[in-house]
């Protein structure tokens, strides 16, 4: 039975729906709380109805207590039972089957059906949203944090709506139906409870501004140090090459002192909501235990109703406690929900456009046509790159050379559509890109980077990134064709696992940056794209592995469209066109040969390259040395 309600919310069961981009609006926090609830009402209609049914069978418990001393009082022992065995029965009932099934069913629904279930659907469809951001979007924030936001968003959300139901319902319910019951006897009964809640109000609405406050600011620090902490973590080999663990410490220790001064300030107004509701409660049993004597010793009420009012005063008493902790810790949720907002309920950076289609197989044309970027800064000097036009045949093998910055990686990235031209256009086959889904533009491009970062996986898994479907033989030929077979049976990881099994670590840190870039061709020559684009692909290789996986590239590269980047020009001289840019424009095209014999910039770069000079040999020989240098 428990599997039932187990699995009544499967928080993946449907096609994600993106979290509204509700940042800046009025009612940003309830718009956003609402997409998320408005998917669950059967088991929050079922959390109403528990909640209910708990509050009044707590509500009766003083009810028994005050009708059994009226009963003790007024009956004779030897008569108790003829006379009131059916009551005494279905009191029994109360506390042994009904007030027990309430809160077993409460518990089934908050316990099985919410926590795992609510919690993991506002997490699946947050992350869901957020890894389909831009690539910006993760360039200007720690990933750490944007990690932590989804993580911490999903349990603050459903900790949020399940307390103020099982908590703020409660009291609610509990207080009408106690109103009602000693207002039945003695309508001035009912008075210190009503003025218990006024109160109650007055300083609630006193203390909730600050709370919600505080708790923002506490979830934003919060946050803050999570991604500080991760960020040392991530780059633990350049704080370890560069001794910086005191530099590191100090980066830190500002966050931590921040976030101490916050949780401070937080936990004194807490404090103070704390102390003024232990008044209000204690103001609660002194008014009504007086009020209930002085009225039974008038002849206004029966002893039998001052021992319910008593017992229901010190109900409501226990109770605010444990609600005001319980509202505490809402709007600590409310704080980490809100600042999950700021990486959640965001517009879509570089979404598809409206009217977008899928890209068919292509022969791989490229053509880019006037175009200009920026990344959307104000222009300098004409910007990374101005009025560039390029045409790039079906199956052409095309080099792209120029200095650091000339807009060389800016002209792949706006190929692959993580930014859009600013004028201009680029087309494949003919057909604008900006009109073509990402995903199959990017699913007919294969790409080989310098910095090449592996998935925390099995060498297996990331070499099947390129093509999930491809069978076992498939993924070890492509391991052949990359020179990563024999290192990849030679390796085990620190789980024992082996070969194809083998786990890479965390951005691949368990392999040399040889061992990863060949992985990543691998992968690459996996997904068989007919556009390849290559920048460094073989920089972090040596010589010798080098020369072996040129010869696998030439057969990759054979039928392709090809655009490759490399700043050793050794790589790439023997590709059909060498497309030099400098400034953002091309300032010269050619053969190697034609641009050597032109004595322009790449010739300049060539010889600089290329250049020998003289160097003292040992036993004071002197001998001539050519040295390569990276431009």
């Amino acid at each position: 039975m428990l599997r039932f309600f187990e699995r009544f919310l499967e928080p993946t069961a449907h096609s994600p729906d993106a979290p509204p981009p509700v940042l800046g609006s009025p009612q940003a926090l309830i718009r956003f709380y609402w997409h998320f609830v408005r998917q669950i009402p059967g088991p929050l209609a079922a959390l109403f109805a528990t909640g209910f049914c708990v509050a009044i069978t707590d509500a009766l418990i003083p009810v028994c207590l005050g009708r059994i001393v009226s009963l003790v009082s007024s009956t004779a022992p030897e008569a108790i039972w003829p006379e009131a065995g059916g009551q005494l029965l279905l009191m029994a009932a109360l506390f042994l089957v009904f007030r027990p099934a309430a809160h077993f069913a409460q518990l089934i629904v908050a316990n099985l059906m919410l926590v795992p279930g609510l919690t993991n659907l506002v997490r699946w469809q947050s992350h869901w949203h957020v890894v389909r951001q831009g690539w910006t979007f993760f360039q200007n924030d720690f990933a750490g944090r944007i990690a932590a936001r989804v993580m911490q968003t999903g349990p603050a959300l459903r900790e949020s709506v399940v307390l103020s139901i099982i908590g703020i319902w409660y009291i609610l319910v509990f207080g009408v139906i106690a109103i009602g019951l000693l207002s039945a006897a003695d309508w001035r009964l009912c008075l210190p409870i009503v003025a218990w809640f006024v109160l109650y109000v007055i300083v609630l609405g006193h203390f909730l501004p600050q709370m919600r406050e505080r708790s923002r600011a506490m979830s934003e620090m919060r946050s803050v140090l999570t991604g500080k902490i991760v960020d040392s973590y991530t780059n633990i080999l350049t704080v370890k090459l560069f001794a910086r663990a005191r530099e590191e410490d100090a980066f830190v220790r500002e966050a931590v002192d921040e976030h101490t001064e916050t949780w401070r300030a937080q936990q004194r107004i807490g404090t103070l909501w704390g102390l003024s509701l232990q008044v209000m409660n204690a103001l609660l049993m002194v008014g009504t235990g007086v009020l209930a004597i002085v009225l039974w010793r008038s002849g206004h009420i029966a002893v039998g109703t001052v021992a319910t009012a008593i017992p229901m005063a010190w109900q409501l008493n226990n109770m605010s406690g444990t609600i005001a902790q319980q509202i505490a810790n809402i709007f600590d949720d409310l704080g980490q929900v809100q600042d999950g907002m700021r990486s959640i309920a965001v517009e879509r950076q570089m979404p598809d456009l409206p009217g977008s289609v899928e890209l068919p197989r292509i022969t791989g044309g490229i053509r880019f046509e006037r175009v200009s970027f920026d990344y959307g800064r104000m222009p300098r000097r004409g910007g990374v790159l101005r009025e560039l036009q390029l045409n790039i045949a079906p199956g052409e093998r095309v080099g792209l050379v120029g200095r650091s910055g000339a807009g060389k990686s800016t002209l792949v990235h706006l190929l692959l559509g993580f930014y859009r031209p600013e004028r201009g256009r680029i087309l494949i086959d003919g057909r604008d890109i900006a009109g073509l889904t990402q995903e199959s533009l990017r699913a007919q491009i294969g790409m080989v980077t310098q910095d090449t970062s592996l998935l925390h996986r099995s060498i297996r898994d990331n070499i099947r990134y390129g093509r999930p479907e491809a069978s076992e033989a498939e993924i070890v030929d492509a391991a052949r064709r990359a020179n990563a077979l024999e290192f990849i049976e030679g390796l085990e990881d620190w789980h024992g696992r082996t070969a194809f099994d083998a786990h890479v670590g965390e951005r691949g840190v368990k392999l040399s940056g040889g061992q990863r870039q060949r992985i990543a061709l691998a992968r690459v020559i996996l997904k068989n794209a007919p556009i390849l684009v290559l920048d460094e692909a073989t920089s972090a290789l040596d010589s010798e592995v080098e020369a072996a996986i040129q010869e696998q590239l030439a057969e990759l590269m054979e039928g392709r469209t090809v655009i490759a980047i490399a700043h050793r020009l050794s790589t790439i001289c023997r590709m059909d066109r060498l497309v030099v840019l400098d400034r953002g424009r091309i300032v010269e095209e050619g053969t190697h040969e034609a641009l050597l014999a032109a004595r322009g910039h790449y010739a300049a770069l060539w010889r600089r390259q290329s250049g020998g000079f003289r160097m003292d040999l040992p036993g004071g020989e002197r001998g001539d040395a050519l040295v390569a240098v990276r431009a």
